[in-house]
């Protein structure tokens, strides 16, 4: 059964990822476009990722939408998906589909559908279309052999998304620093992106994996630690200042130090608000999800800036980016929005802000994370994932439905369930249980102000499951 998780509908290729199901999920979708704008044309943007198959997905999308009449601007090459957001709302399409499976595996594939504001479809607009899909499921056989070509237009993403991106950073500062980055593109969509705009701005760059591997390297695209270990000993031989890195999409971010240490996305998320609110002087709400770190909420209280929490899934900080709630959102799985930017995330605009706030401060971004935790206390975080079994279903829906109001010895101040079930204790110390949306998981998170308190946390709620 196709359905639309955190970020889309994900899949193992040659599974249910397969050509008829894409053709099924694109109809379904050209359905609802359809029905939503009756009275006018319908202009899709189709994007697509370096995976394995996936420029063959994205022109099988092409022949079904066209021959639904509807105009189809396919993108010319790979591109990052914030690329693909910038040009829904400059043209103004109507909706983008991109095949993309972010950071999994290489053997997945995967289906993300933006709606006409440039954002992550929201849950009632994937219900519709899986609604749909399950309406034409039964007897669905549409095989476009060749598409009208008279609907599709080849575009390109890449020029216009790197001139709006220019005006967003503060490149003369970082020039000026003589701050040499190492450059990770994971072999996927940000080569050419990333590393041009800094080459174009004349800051020296140190590039890796800058060119198309559908396996990436025999690893999940994601920006780990573990995934990172050939930017590290970039980092540390070509003594550069800074370690930049984005996932298959380019839309996550992963970021080295100086020393070669992988700073993990939360602290990153905290030095930058704080840089942003402090140095730029920001002022506005802050969004996070309920598994990102609590630093964000003790410097948003310091500033008396309010603070929005949201499910895990990047649509629905978008949605307060698009009602202008807030002016930082961010979620721990490497994903930033920012005020006058994209309601996307961004890898690429995450990576600059990075460099720029290291030049601007003149200090390494290690130093920055000392001084914050010297501010705002120290945080630790932690996370195990174990595998989605019918027991732990059942045990994590009885939680949800009664949690307890004391866990690991200690007192809950707060439970919340708005995405599995969230524990919130004294100082600012919590653990969430969820339902993984894009894999067969359970996630489990923790932080608190040490490693021994984050270890207690994840041991009793791993417990709790059984």
């Amino acid at each position: 059964m196709i359905r639309f998780g955190t970020n889309g509908w994900r899949a193992i290729m040659g599974g249910e990822f397969t050509f008829h199901n894409v053709r099924l999920c694109v109809q379904a979708i050209a359905n609802v476009l359809r029905r939503k704008y009756e009275n006018g044309p319908i202009t899709v943007i189709v994007n697509y990722d370096t995976r394995f198959l996936s420029e063959r997905y994205a022109d099988e999308a092409a022949k079904v939408l066209s021959h639904n009449k509807i105009c189809v601007l396919l993108a010319e090459r790979d591109s990052p998906t914030q690329a693909q957001a910038y040009q829904i709302i400059r043209r103004r399409a109507q909706g983008g589909i991109n095949f993309t499976a972010s950071f999994n595996p290489p053997e997945y594939n995967g289906l993300k559908y933006n709606i006409e504001t440039g954002a992550p479809a929201l849950p009632a607009e994937t219900a519709r279309i899986e609604a749909e899909i399950r309406a034409l499921q039964s007897d669905f056989d549409f095989f476009p052999r060749y598409p009208r070509t008279e609907y599709i237009e080849r575009i390109d993403l890449r020029a216009e998304y790197l001139e709006f991106l220019q005006k967003e950073i503060d490149f003369e500062a970082i020039r000026k620093s003589g701050l040499r980055v190492g450059v990770d593109l994971l072999y996927g969509t940000s080569r050419e992106y990333l590393d041009e705009i800094l080459v174009d701005n004349d800051i020296p760059i140190e590039e890796i994996h800058g060119y198309i591997d559908p396996y990436f390297g025999g690893m999940a695209p994601s920006c780990t630690e573990e995934n990172l270990k050939e930017l590290i000993r970039l980092v540390r031989d070509k003594k550069c200042g800074l370690g930049l890195a984005t996932d298959a999409d380019g839309d996550r971010f992963g970021i080295v130090d100086h020393e070669g240490t992988v700073v993990i996305q939360n602290l990153v998320l905290g030095v930058l608000l704080n840089y942003l609110v402090t140095v730029k002087g920001w002022r506005g709400g802050v969004a996070r999800s309920v598994a990102t770190t609590h630093i964000l909420d003790r410097i948003a209280r310091q500033y008396d800036m309010p603070v929005y929490k949201t499910p895990v899934g990047f649509k629905f900080i978008a949605d307060l980016f698009l009602k202008k709630q807030i002016v930082f959102g961010g979620e721990e799985s490497a994903a930033l929005a920012v005020k006058d930017h994209l309601p996307e995330k961004d890898g690429i605009i995450a990576g600059l802000l990075v460099a720029e706030m290291v030049a601007v401060s003149g200090k390494p971004l290690a130093e920055l994370v000392r001084d914050l935790f010297k501010e705002y206390g120290e945080r630790v975080g932690g996370q195990r994932s174990i595998p989605l079994n019918p027991e732990r279903e059942k045990s994590l829906r009885r939680l949800i439905k009664n949690p307890p109001s004391k866990l690991a010895g200690r007192y809950v101040v707060e439970a919340t369930t708005i995405d599995g079930v969230k524990f919130d204790f004294s100082d600012d110390d919590w653990l969430l249980l969820r339902f993984s949306g894009t894999e067969p998981l359970v996630r489990c998170y923790a932080e608190a102000g040490s490693k021994k308190d984050v270890r207690l946390l994840l041991k009793a709620g791993l417990e709790k499951l059984g």
